[in-house]
């Protein structure tokens, strides 16, 4: 199977009428959980997972199905204090996702509750003026009454219009969130084939992949300042495909890490992550990894680009 860079376009075949289309953005602090409820909203992996923190850094667009509704779900990078010129990229990418979006939904990890990282995003949220959903994650974890408390509280703080209580990982409440979200979704053709689950290219999604196999590995040693690339996407006449990737770090020493005692470390994450991959792209995976040393990476503005941010200056 070759690369597939649909990204969207009218969608030709035969809709049913009274079709409904829109943009919902999903925002929150860093591990609130956006991308395991973007990947169980849409049933498919369409974001990195990771432990990691502040792991999504392009709007990664996952496509739900829900009757005649299209729901196109806008992962934002996770929102807290930037420090650096990639964080201040990612924070401005979060907010301007919620800022054009039909609805704007808000995760908070239930189990931490109002932190000062939540507070941060709620005295910022009255300015986007678009219709907000407050969504409290992990709720398997905490009794009901603090659950209740946290509602309470939240919509005190900012009003939403209405709230959710899910857990993202073990599907609670989703098939619920799901319909209120069709529901709100405004009239209009459908923005996507019915069948396409991602605007995002399978070869930058394949990177993605492999890099959340690195933090599966190496979520301890190395920073997250890495980043992997989808060198080549060669579809071979026997229906396989093969993918050439170069991890980047900034310097020799997280090169070391990568690679592992002889190869190893890489070795392993190499596996995992063809194994994924050949799930998603529907094909048999030949894959090669290369790790290589770019200092400042993180200063280059074509590799924003690459990741559908925008590079900030000053």
């Amino acid at each position: 199977m070759a690369e597939d860079d649909t990204t969207g376009g009218p969608h030709e075949q035969r809709q049913p009428q009274d079709t409904r289309a829109g943009f919902v953005a999903l925002i929150g602090v860093p591990n609130a959980g956006k991308s395991t409820l973007l990947n169980a909203l849409v049933g498919a992996k369409v974001s990195i997972v990771s432990r990691k923190v502040q792991t999504t850094r392009a709007l990664v667009r996952g496509i739900v199905m829900e009757g005649v509704a299209q729901i196109i779900l806008v992962d934002t990078p996770g929102i807290f204090a930037p420090k650096r010129r990639l964080d201040r990229a990612m924070v401005h990418s979060a907010w301007s996702g919620a800022a054009d979006a039909d609805a704007v939904c808000l995760l908070v990890d239930a189990r931490k509750g109002v932190d000062e990282e939540v507070e941060t995003i709620l005295r910022r949220l009255p300015e986007v003026k678009r219709p907000k959903i407050l969504i409290l994650n992990k709720i398997d974890l905490i009794p009901r009454e603090r659950l209740l408390e946290l509602a309470a509280k939240l919509n005190e703080l900012v009003p939403f219009e209405d709230t959710f209580m899910i857990s993202a990982l073990k599907g609670d409440g989703i098939a619920r969130l799901r319909d209120a979200l069709a529901q709100r979704m405004p009239p209009s053709p459908w923005l996507y084939p019915e069948d396409q689950v991602s605007d995002a290219p399978l070869r930058m999604l394949a990177a993605e992949i492999t890099r959340e196999k690195i933090y599966d590995r190496l979520h301890e040693e190395l920073p997250y300042r890495s980043t992997v690339e989808t060198d080549q996407w060669q579809a071979r006449p026997d229906g396989s495909v093969r993918i050439e990737q170069t991890i980047f770090v900034e310097r020799e020493s997280q090169r070391s890490i990568v690679l592992g005692k002889n190869g190893q470390t890489i070795k392993a994450i190499g596996q995992a992550a063809r194994i994924e991959i050949s799930e998603v792209a529907e094909a048999k995976v030949h894959l090669f990894l290369h790790v290589k040393v770019r200092e400042n990476w993180a200063d280059d503005p074509a590799r924003y680009r690459e990741m559908g941010l925008e590079f900030p200056t000053g």
